[in-house]
């Protein structure tokens, strides 16, 4: 029997209760397709912070590299200064662990959810591989003479060939592996910003090697425009880290919110990280209110990274159940309890 080792990290807010629904799922989907967990919860968010004044040290991210996966329920807390946590824990673990795909599905499982108008599930269905290790967050930069007229704000945007042909190496494969149109399309802003001219430049070298991947290009301000107006078109979308972090939320929306969109910030091979993608939303926290869908979606992304695709596909298929049937009604805080949902995806799993 395969045994996975998971680093749990709760976190802020909403994130404690949805991981719980998300750690329910994954025992349930273990006991259901035969492989265990070993699952260890770690403190680490403001709480955490504010009883010990420690934030996510060294030691913890050693103990983390042992495991098979790290999953991620929520970090940010209005009590301490704005993204203070975010940048120990999450951007922490990316950076430390080198974890430089992230990876973001755009699947609309009901019409009902999408904002724009005579769209379905037929036509928003593609994913976003946004580079997760360099570009303006990589933090080099910072302030002079701060709080006086004469205050300087730097931060630079940095690409390197190997990062930047790494992470479309890793796009032009998931092409290739898809059931999709075998499109690969590479957005950038390299008329504007001229560094991103490596972007341009690698992407053509590398598709060389992959001849049977149709690739396009897109400027960040057109997709933008063609994601709303025309989803059908993308089947993966590769992209610089700033702009990647602007078009997946966009995605998310496309979607149907962030209460259903889930990403993974994989190092291929290593151990990697899964997570919801929204906020900690600390006024419902404690209240079973959050839907724990994205969480559970989370899980799915993770354990198919484990290799468990058999029931990382029923907990997908679970979720898409719940909200075409109609079951789940809305996504918004309060519609259903979130153990409410979380039962319904361990039903539909052990149903299964």
């Amino acid at each position: 029997m395969a045994s996975h080792r998971i680093a749990v990290v709760g976190g802020d807010g909403i994130g404690p209760e949805v991981t719980r629904e998300a750690m329910k799922v994954l025992h349930a989907a273990s006991e259901v397709y035969g492989f265990d967990v070993d699952a260890h919860e770690y403190p680490y968010g403001t709480d955490h912070y504010l009883e010990t004044g420690e934030k996510f040290p060294d030691r913890a991210l050693d103990e983390m590299r042992q495991h098979d996966a790290i999953y991620l329920g929520a970090i940010g807390d209005p009590r301490v200064e704005v993204g203070m946590m975010e940048r120990a824990i999450i951007a922490g673990i990316r950076f430390k662990l080198d974890l430089y795909v992230n990876l973001r599905p755009i699947k609309l499982y009901d019409a009902r959810l999408c904002p724009l108008k005579n769209k379905g599930p037929e036509d928003v269905d593609f994913v976003v591989i946004r580079e997760n290790t360099e570009d303006a967050y990589a933090g080099i930069g910072g302030i002079l003479k701060k709080g006086t007229p004469h205050e300087v704000a730097t931060q630079t945007m940095i690409y390197t060939r190997h990062a930047v042909e790494r992470v479309i190496r890793y796009a032009f494969d998931l092409a290739r592996e898809r059931d999709g149109k075998k499109r690969l399309t590479l957005v950038d802003k390299a008329n504007a910003i001229r560094a991103q001219d490596i972007w341009t430049r690698t992407f053509a070298e590398v598709a060389k090697e992959y001849t049977d991947i149709e690739t396009d290009h897109g400027y960040v301000d057109a997709t933008c425009m063609w994601m709303l107006s025309k989803p059908e078109w993308y089947d993966v979308i590769v992209t610089p880290n700033l702009f990647g972090d602007i078009i997946t939320d966009l995605g998310a929306a496309i979607q149907g919110g962030m209460g259903v969109a889930a990403s993974g910030n994989i190092h291929p091979g290593r151990v990697s990280l899964f997570e919801p993608i929204h906020g900690s939303a600390p006024k419902y926290a404690g209240k079973n209110m959050a839907s724990p869908i994205a969480a559970i979606a989370a899980t799915g992304m993770m354990l198919t990274y484990l290799g468990e695709t058999e029931a990382g596909t029923a907990v997908d298929s679970a979720i898409e159940h719940l909200l075409t049937s109609g079951k789940v009604q809305s996504l918004k805080a309060g519609t259903h309890g979130t153990t409410e949902v979380g039962d319904w995806v361990v039903d539909l799993i052990q149903a299964k």
